[in-house]
């Protein structure tokens, strides 16, 4: 038998290498079991105060998806799953241990071809420089938002990752400002007075000491409000506070980062619940 060349030796070492680090980061975990296992019926149907909420999108042509259950039943669903549903849970079990908001233990994930969205008062979306929608999905997130629900978009970074998102977001509203949102705006201080927050980084910077990702060096804290004043979208662009709360139980992420990030998830609940 002829021996293996070495540099076959190296791309299968270099391969695995890399199989590995996707394994470690980005949200690349098996949820078989425990307190991550898929979600069942009757857990779907529990009866809560509130319900978080993760919405389902259609990803724009030629974008790359991240890894996630898909309703629970397997990897796949594209990059609207990025931290699914890890993530979610942990931020349900602070909200559930550090409030007396009666939360759902586990989360919901809903799109827009239809009217159930409509049920939950409050969703999460991440990766919006992937999305899209077509004119009556648009038509129906526009309807929910301005009906009183509350839409959190987090983890996109950059300028170019800005403008895709503003495609997207352009469909829903074509001509509503998008404003930078003040130390002093009320929604950072609902339960914990957060006037002073900083960048919240994913995982990577266990690995490279960085807290930004391309070029987003500058947290934005921005909104899209309703006529009276209401904030129906929260957009943190520049950050990752889902990977903050998908982390949290790990010793090498940084408890800071964290912290900053469940109470962030916490005052924006309460917000919405509140107005």
């Amino acid at each position: 038998m002829k021996p293996v060349p070495r540099i076959a030796v190296l791309v299968a070492l270099v391969t695995l290498g890399i199989g590995l680090l996707a394994l470690r980061s980005r949200g690349f975990q098996w949820y078989g079991q425990g307190p991550f296992a898929p979600v069942t019926p009757e857990q779907n149907n529990v009866k809560a105060e509130f319900h978080w909420s993760r919405l389902q999108y259609n990803a724009a042509q030629g974008s790359f998806g991240g890894f996630g259950y898909r309703y629970g039943y397997g990897f796949g669903g594209g990059s609207w799953a990025q931290d699914y549903p890890k993530a979610d849970r942990q931020l349900l079990m602070a909200i559930r241990r550090l409030t007396r908001i009666d939360a759902a233990p586990t989360e919901q994930v809903v799109g827009l071809d239809d009217d159930k969205i409509y049920n939950y008062p409050f969703v999460y979306a991440v990766q919006v420089e992937n999305w899209t929608f077509s004119p009556a999905q648009a038509a129906r997130l526009r309807q929910y938002l301005l009906r009183g629900g509350f839409l959190m978009v987090d983890d996109f970074h950059g300028t170019e990752d800005w403008e895709n998102f503003l495609r997207g977001m352009r469909m829903v509203f074509p001509n509503r400002p998008i404003e930078d949102l003040t130390d002093n705006d009320e929604i950072f201080h609902v339960l914990y007075d957060l006037g002073n927050r900083f960048q919240v980084p994913g995982e990577q910077y266990v690995v490279t000491g960085r807290t930004y990702e391309k070029d987003g060096y500058v947290p934005k804290w921005r909104a899209i409000r309703d006529d009276k004043g209401r904030i129906m979208v929260a957009i943190c662009h520049n950050m990752h506070l889902g990977d903050a709360w998908e982390w949290a139980d790990s010793p090498e992420y940084p408890e800071r980062f964290s912290s900053l990030a469940f109470r962030l998830g916490i005052n924006y609940v309460i917000y919405d619940m509140s107005h």
